[in-house]
């Protein structure tokens, strides 16, 4: 069964956007900010730019964990989560649409119960999505260059059952653990899947992929609702 969503836009006053995005007990804070210029890879290319970084609070788990910065380097779970992150959006994103400016996306695990990367796919979408629908609002662009939402679920199996949304417990027991990244009208941008502790077959692969479908779908509906129902600044 799928975890509870909450979403909560608006949730801090100085971002472009902001999201902060409930599933069960994993809550991370989704911002975004809008600033001209571009990475000197892309410069005269005509293109924007999108990307992302995550984090984790100390106490977002139920031990502390040392500050990222005091390490003096991002672990390689943060960069591959940012990366993720960063494609996903850039996958639904006319980029030249957004031509001169880079769009930064911070996800800040404030609490950790499962399934932190795929909610910040989850909430930097929709959290995307309003910030670029202000701008259009505002005339600063023609149309939203964001071609369609995006969400992300975990899926598993444990105790040879199907599991959708797998919390910490189901996670750290799950004989088989993926993470799926779909856009609205149902294409894959991303499967992470691993045998943890067993082999799984090809009908495994694809009733893990159809649970998966179903939970980022109703994702999906939870952000047009929010969508639907956000009051724009006159």
């Amino acid at each position: 069964m799928q975890r509870k969503i909450k979403i909560t836009p608006d949730y801090t006053k100085y971002a472009e956007s902001s999201i902060l995005f409930e599933t069960g007990n994993t809550k991370v804070l989704c911002n975004v900010s809008i600033e001209q210029g571009v990475p000197a890879f892309l410069k005269d290319s005509g293109k924007g730019w999108i990307t992302a970084e995550y984090s984790m609070l100390p106490r977002a788990t139920l031990t502390r964990t040392r500050r990222e910065v005091n390490s003096g380097k991002v672990s390689g779970r943060t960069a591959e989560i940012q990366r993720l992150i960063g494609r996903s959006l850039r996958a639904v994103i006319d980029l030249k649409l957004i031509e001169g400016y880079t769009i930064y996306i911070d996800c800040d695990v404030i609490q950790a119960d499962g399934g932190t990367r795929t909610a910040s796919v989850s909430g930097a979408a929709l959290a995307l999505y309003i910030a670029l629908e202000k701008r259009v609002k505002k005339q600063l662009i023609s149309k939203n260059p964001m071609k369609e939402l995006i969400a992300g679920i975990s899926v598993g199996i444990n105790n040879n059952k199907i599991i959708l949304d797998l919390d910490y417990k189901n996670d750290s027991e799950a004989q088989v653990d993926m993470n799926i990244i779909m856009t609205e009208s149902g294409k894959f941008v991303e499967i992470q899947g691993t045998g943890e502790e067993a082999c799984f077959t090809r009908e495994d692969l694809n009733l893990m992929l159809k649970e998966a479908e179903i939970g980022i779908q109703n994702l999906i509906t939870e952000q047009r609702r929010i969508i639907i129902n956000y009051k724009y600044e006159a």
